[in-house]
């Protein structure tokens, strides 16, 4: 397993963000639902989006990858059975949303993914499906992976879990193929900006949801996919890591090909570092970041729990106390997100407290430690960041994963002056 030792350091200069996951893997998918061809330009390519090509091709998409371009398209109809066991990886966003769609056959696909995919429970989609008329099941009887998945999606009436926004992501995007009208009831919804997203690129493939009170969502059936031919904007969840080292250590970092006006919810964390002190300046070309004293706030995170991870190192060089709440769901993420920041920031000497939902931070003084990135791409990028700022040196072990979403954070980060090294 890969080790990623990172030392104090300041940085500046300028790096682009890289495409945004979410964008990409709902671009695949919706664009595997399409007899036609569509192009996908300047994707993200990552672990991530290639065990979405991977689970696409299984179910009978053809995707032809180039290097700024992805062709995809898939045949007329419901899309095919798999052969063969599909291995999804870490991609739980893949995972979700292709399982729907492959209740679509009739015959039966099998997905399965690694260590930590394989702890992530998909049981409420399931009980959503079988209501919808499909009869997939958890192959260990526990609500999670190895996961058998069967059709037909004959569609009505189903009540979704709103736990994590990919369920209703997923019901959405399959539901216009079902034999009958949909009718999707919502309860306590997290995430409302993934799916507002979904909602978007349905619209642009030509699918028609109405949204018929609050929480209700009304699909007809007997739809078709258009194709699309679209650039894949910048991933602000990326952006997070190094807008908040800039944040701590930086005097002058721009990020390029950040658009302000895109639907990613994430986006929010801009209007959070800048409450909390940064002088954030918009150019022609980007999003000028200059470090500045930083002052502790309350933020309500429930639509942005990828964050939690790199607002944690933030908060802990801000004046007073940083509260970060109503966002349960990150301990249901790749690992326990809430869990796992307390714990590792700990081992560097924070101030921080865990609460059910959530986590409070003190300006603390970090120091060099060995810590682990419990295998969550977002936690060792956190943690990498923790140490440009921290002193001494900072060991994160099993720090590989950070490819699941952004493969170049590295070389990238020593661009702008960042002292890390990989072994």
């Amino acid at each position: 397993m890969m080790k990623l030792f990172v030392h104090r350091s300041l940085i500046s200069g300028e790096i682009r963000i890289p495409g945004s996951k979410s964008h990409t893997i709902r671009a695949l998918t919706m664009g595997s639902l399409s007899w036609k061809e569509s192009v996908i330009r300047q994707p993200l390519d990552s672990k991530d989006t290639r065990s979405c090509i991977r689970g696409c091709r299984a179910l009978g998409a053809r995707i032809l990858c180039k290097e700024d371009h992805w062709k995809v398209q898939g045949g007329p109809g419901i899309p095919h059975a798999a052969r063969n066991v599909v291995h999804l990886g870490n991609s739980g966003t893949s995972l979700r949303i292709l399982t729907s769609m492959a209740c679509l056959s009739s015959q039966a696909t099998i997905f399965t993914g690694d260590s930590s995919l394989r702890t992530r429970l998909i049981d409420p989609l399931i009980q959503s499906l079988r209501e919808l008329g499909a009869t997939p099941f958890s192959a260990l009887d526990d609500g999670k992976l190895p996961i058998v998945c069967r059709g037909p999606l004959h569609g009505g009436t189903t009540e979704v879990d709103g736990t994590t926004s990919q369920y209703l992501t997923s019901l959405l995007i399959s539901c216009p193929l079902a034999q009958r009208d949909s009718l999707l009831m919502i309860r306590q919804l997290n995430e409302k900006p993934y799916v507002e997203m979904t909602l978007s690129w349905l619209n642009r493939c030509g699918i028609s949801v109405s949204i018929q009170e609050k929480g209700h969502y009304q699909v007809p059936c007997g739809q078709e996919y258009k194709p699309f031919d679209v650039d894949i904007p910048a991933d602000f969840s990326t952006a997070t890591f190094p807008l908040c080292a800039a944040s701590i250590c930086g005097t002058e970092v721009l990020l390029k090909g950040l658009d302000r006006t895109d639907l990613q919810g994430d986006k929010v964390v801009i209007e959070h570092v800048h409450a909390m002190g940064t002088i954030l300046k918009d150019q022609s070309d980007g999003l000028l970041v200059l470090g500045n004293p930083l002052q502790g706030k309350a933020f309500d995170l429930n639509d942005i729990p990828d964050s939690l991870p790199a607002m944690a190192v933030l908060a802990c060089f801000a004046e007073g106390e940083t509260r970060l709440y109503n966002v349960p769901q990150a301990r249901l993420k790749e690992c326990d997100r809430i869990e796992a920041m307390s714990t590792e920031l700990r081992k560097m000497g924070a101030d921080i407290r865990e609460e059910p939902d959530g986590l409070i931070i003190r300006k603390s003084k970090l120091q060099g430690a060995k810590v682990h990135s419990r295998d969550d791409h977002r936690v060792a990028m956190a943690l990498a960041i923790a140490g440009l700022a921290a002193s001494g040196v900072t060991e994160i072990q099993n720090a590989d994963c950070i490819a699941v979403t952004f493969p170049a954070f590295v070389p990238l980060m020593q661009s702008l002056g960042a002292h890390m090294e990989v072994r």
